[in-house]
């Protein structure tokens, strides 16, 4: 809720029309007739757009601020703090760096937060403002990461074989509304996949795209994520599944899935193994005890110490 207010704010607050320093003289009659005014416009490297609203991953992004006149003098752009207050972030801006023209100005800046999905404000001074804060951009950042708890269980095929299936649960705790344990609560999901490998993909490596085949893959783009394999025999199989938000941040499971049963002589079952990453050569070390469910139906954010 909290989230959704602190949203709200920075619509109720700033509008995404960019005017930037143009002169205020109005044009002699018949000048400028079907012409359109072009105004200052500032890109983040990396951003999106989601609902009318630009979001953006924390950390170091590229900004671009686009004159429409070449600028006499410097430009710097400042990122406020990410707390909803929008102060300017201590007394020293980003140097921005010009093109040939003057009219492209170019430089890197740190996007902090001290909460998961925070706004801030790009403000931009140039010459044309004397030292006055031409345009104020809003955006909010993003450092949480989409999360999912997910049932992995097996089926009978008709004639013969097991089908491993993927779903995401709801959480119907009582006297509490049913949760879709699967979401990403600041800049929304943008993809899910799940992949099965018959061997192991971290046996050589820790990029398992690189070191095994696939047997079979799902995907979607929203939840809730419903994934079915194949007919397969029994033995030792390896699921990574991966949620990806709207700026890139990604969260990976890792389950080691052991089949049993051949679905007409005898029942099909699994076992599971809830994996956890781990560094080169380990790449992914795995629990000892077996598990219904991988993942968690809770939000991890990235914060400062």
């Amino acid at each position: 809720m909290k989230k959704l207010l602190l949203v709200l704010l920075v619509v109720a607050l700033a509008s995404f029309l960019f005017v930037g320093c143009l002169p205020t003289t109005p044009p002699a009659e018949g000048e400028g007739e079907g012409e359109e005014e072009v105004g200052v416009t500032v890109d983040i490297a990396d951003s999106v757009v989601v609902d009318g609203k630009t979001y953006v991953s924390g950390g170091s992004h590229t900004i671009t601020v686009t004159f429409p006149a070449p600028v006499v003098g410097g430009v710097a752009a400042y990122i406020s703090d990410c707390t909803g207050n929008y102060r300017l972030n201590g007394d020293s801006g980003i140097v921005l760096f010009p093109n040939a023209d003057r009219t492209i100005w170019t430089g890197s800046g740190d996007f902090g937060y001290s909460t998961g999905c925070c706004a801030s404000y790009v403000a931009v001074e140039s010459g044309e403002c004397e030292a006055e804060a031409c345009i104020w951009f809003p955006v909010i950042v993003d450092s949480c990461y989409p999360f999912a708890e997910i049932e992995i269980d097996v089926e009978d095929c008709e004639c013969a074989g097991c089908k491993i299936t993927f779903e995401s649960i709801t959480n119907t705790a009582e006297c509490l509304p049913d949760e879709l344990c699967c979401d990403d609560e600041c800049s929304g999901l943008a993809s899910w996949s799940v992949v099965l490998y018959d061997g192991d993909p971290f046996d050589e490596c820790c990029d398992p795209s690189v070191c095994e085949e696939p047997i079979g893959s799902c995907s979607g783009t929203a939840c809730p994520i419903v994934c079915e394999t194949e007919c397969l025999t029994k033995g030792t199989y390896y699921a990574v599944i991966t949620l990806v938000d709207e700026v890139g941040n990604e969260t990976v499971y890792y389950a080691m899935i052991v089949l049993s049963g051949d679905g007409s002589t005898s029942d099909c079952a699994v076992l599971v193994y809830e994996g956890t990453a781990a560094s080169a050569p380990t790449c992914v070390t795995w629990d000892e005890a077996t598990t219904d469910t991988i993942g968690a139906c809770v939000e991890t954010c990235d914060l400062p110490d």
